[in-house]
């Protein structure tokens, strides 16, 4: 059969098992990294389009409009200069001969050359056109340099058939690779290419011809019970799950699924069941150990109660899935039997009796135990507290039982639960409920979007741990460097800053820092780092706002005052918003980078009041006297936060200012004169600067 000009190119790669955590990662990668290849050796025709594949035995991609033959290229290649291409009589010369003979070209002539300016000095160049790429040639390089530079967590050794030594993430046992109907000749791993798979370890009968690389999928699926798709199978999954849930409520984290989708090549869901008494440990428990030990999924009622009754997603399909669901059953209690023993025997022991515990549990070497760091964050969140108008006393209780669960059974089984723990180890002891609610509150906000706590004592307690952890860590050198950020010292500053601007807590942000530096006090070899978590924290705010919707400009223009309180920066924001809508916005932000820029010039010469009486020119004096009449209306709207009335106000100004700018020289020759003003400069800066920096927003 002639082969086709064009056509859709498959290529699969049939392995063990591949690792479930890995399998989309590694799928995307094999994809992309062949079709992009080909691309760029001209092997596809028209705009790259190409489906990725990923079960847990293989990795595929088809890609369509593949050429048989890349097109010709079109080579301008450089020769070798004229001066030693020619020899003084203007003959070529034996390098020139030899040059050309390497290139391929030995009968071309001087006249078959090109002679152009090369820099400074003339050159032959050589002008041909070179047969494009085959597809063989072209894919056979592109499946080596993807299959180099995947992405596997850990390479696997293992010896061919033939004796050979392999290296990679699971043996590998079969290539296909087909343009259109056509075998491409390639090879990979040992193994030649052919147009043969195999289906379902159980549900297919084993090889399975693909007769053309426009029916991979429908083969595998149809003929091979195999859906190839990655994407596909997990909305399968999806969608079985919520018809089997009977109407009640899946817990089904993206994670889960994604990676129970690479442990299935085809996906049936069962229902199983586990006994009630075990509904009376704390259901995250059984949830978690559910999840993460079996790979199942819960079920909840609408008031999102667990129900006694889970799902699995099987890659057996059968008429009659009893051994199915009761060896799940069966699996399943046992791991339910060790939540429920550590639960009742981490009940025997109060949390407050488990806090001197933590004397032993090393929190850094250089920053001394886990219960030294929580005497230092006890002694933060009173201070927090106090400051805030918060119950001291549980405040101080809070942090003090906050990491107590770190030393029981449960969370020691699973550390995921530290703090969820805590909050029902309080509640059993008779804490207060705010105490209670803070042991897990006090780690929020955990992630970008997540709840900030929902009571005062959990805020305060989750200020003091953050805020200990930056002071502390940065203190000692380990500030993130690059990507690099082992303390999560960017997730503890943008906790912090969310607490303080979405609560508008009125506390000024530097002292908080002195404040948590003087808790080290005890500690040697902590260096105060306030200015530059100060700092550091000013880069994550700008992150922050700009997520919220506001233009650089603006967040520029209020931050360049390097605000301490917090509170109200959404209402400055909201306000600089307001004013740049103003028709005297622009005049009055380029007068004010104006000023600024003269002030900064003046070196201090501004300091002193202004003088009515050396106030000579016309535009001078109405400038002043104008600003006499904002000045109060400004510094009223301020002290009430209505920062846009305190913006809105500065427009009366625009006139006089445009009319002195035109009028009068600041710079005078008589030195009283230029004092005066200067202060009359500085006067209409500070006013112009109460709520934001208007300058930055000038063009």
């Amino acid at each position: 059969m002639t082969q086709p000009h064009q056509a859709t190119l498959l290529v699969e790669l049939l392995t063990e098992e591949l690792p479930p955590k890995a399998l989309a990662r590694l799928g995307d990668a094999f994809a992309e990294g062949i079709a992009q290849r080909l691309a760029a050796r001209d092997l596809v025709e028209g705009e790259l389009s190409f489906e990725r594949y990923a079960t847990p035995r293989r990795l595929a991609v088809t890609i369509k409009n593949v050429r048989a033959v890349a097109p010709e290229r079109h080579v301008r290649e450089k020769v070798l200069p004229v001066s030693v291409a020619l020899d003084k009589d203007g003959q070529p010369t034996a390098p020139l001969a030899k040059k050309l003979a390497a290139l391929g070209f030995p009968d071309f002539s001087v006249n078959d050359l090109e002679r152009a300016q090369d820099g400074k000095a003339e050159a032959f160049f050589l002008r041909y056109a070179a047969p494009g790429a085959t597809l063989a040639d072209g894919l056979q390089n592109a499946l080596d340099e993807t299959l180099g530079k995947l992405p596997i967590p850990k390479v696997m050794t293992y010896q061919r058939p033939d004796g050979t030594n392999v290296q990679f993430v699971r043996p590998a046992h079969r290539l296909t690779a087909l343009h259109g109907e056509q075998i491409v000749p390639v090879s990979a791993l040992g193994i030649d290419a052919d147009d043969t798979t195999l289906g379902h370890r159980f549900l297919s009968e084993g090889f399975v011809q693909i007769q053309h690389a426009d029916s991979y999928a429908e083969t595998l699926l149809h003929k091979a019970h195999v859906v190839a798709n990655f994407a596909d199978r997990k909305a399968t999954i999806r969608t079985h799950l919520l018809a089997q849930a009977d109407g009640d409520q899946v817990v089904m984290p993206e994670s889960l699924l994604d990676e129970v989708t690479s442990l299935v090549e085809w996906p049936v869901v069962y229902a199983c069941r586990f006994e009630d008494e075990f509904l009376q440990v704390p259901q995250e428990c059984l949830i978690l150990t559910m999840q993460t030990n079996q790979k199942y999924f819960a079920l909840t009622d609408a008031n999102g109660k667990l129900r006694s009754r889970f799902l699995i997603v099987s890659n057996i399909e059968t008429s009659t899935p009893g051994d199915i669901v009761e060896g799940n059953e069966r699996v399943v209690r046992p791991r339910l039997a060790d939540a429920k023993f550590f639960f009742e025997q981490d009940k025997k022991k109060p949390l407050a009796d488990r806090v001197p515990l933590l004397a032993n549990v090393v929190y850094h070497n250089k920053l001394g135990s886990a219960l030294q760091r929580v005497e230092r964050v006890e002694a933060l969140a009173g201070a927090i507290a106090g400051l805030i108008g918060a119950d001291v006393v549980l405040a101080k209780r809070a942090a003090r039982l906050a990491k107590a669960d770190l030393i029981t059974d449960m969370v020691g089984e699973f550390p995921e639960l530290q703090g969820t723990m805590g909050t029902y180890y309080a509640r059993h002891d008779g804490e207060p409920e705010e105490v209670a609610l803070a042991c897990s509150e006090h780690y929020q906000p955990r992630f970008s979007g997540d709840a900030l706590p929902s009571t005062a004592t959990g805020t305060v307690v989750a200020l003091a741990d953050k805020l200990e952890t930056l002071v502390g860590i940065w203190g000692i050198g380990l500030q993130p460097t690059g990507e690099k950020d082992p303390f999560a010292l960017r997730r503890h500053a943008l906790g912090v800053l969310r607490i303080l601007v979405e609560k508008q807590l009125p506390i000024d942000l530097v002292e908080l820092l002195r404040t948590a530096y003087a808790q080290f006090a005890a500690v040697p070899n902590v260096a105060d780092s306030t200015q530059a978590i100060y700092e550091f924290s000013m880069d994550r705010l700008r992150g922050l706002l700009r997520e919220r919707g506001y233009a650089p400009g603006e967040i520029d223009a209020v931050l360049a005052l390097n605000p301490t309180r917090l509170d109200d920066i959404v209402a400055r924001l909201d306000a600089v918003r307001e004013f740049t809508s103003l028709a005297e916005a622009a005049s009055l932000a380029a007068a004010n980078k104006r000023i600024s820029n003269i002030l900064k010039k003046s070196e201090g010469a501004a300091t002193g009041g202004v003088q009515a009486t050396l106030l000579i020119e016309a535009a001078e004096r109405a400038l002043h006297a104008q600003l006499e009449q904002v000045a109060p209306r400004v510094q009223s709207q301020l002290a009430a936060r209505d920062y846009t009335g305190a913006l809105t106000a500065l427009a009366a100004l625009r006139e006089p200012v445009d009319t002195f700018f035109n009028d009068v020289m600041v710079n005078a020759e008589d030195p009283a004169l230029r004092a005066n003003r200067l202060a009359l400069l500085g006067a209409l800066h500070q006013q112009m600067n109460c709520v934001a920096d208007i300058s930055r927003l000038a063009a």
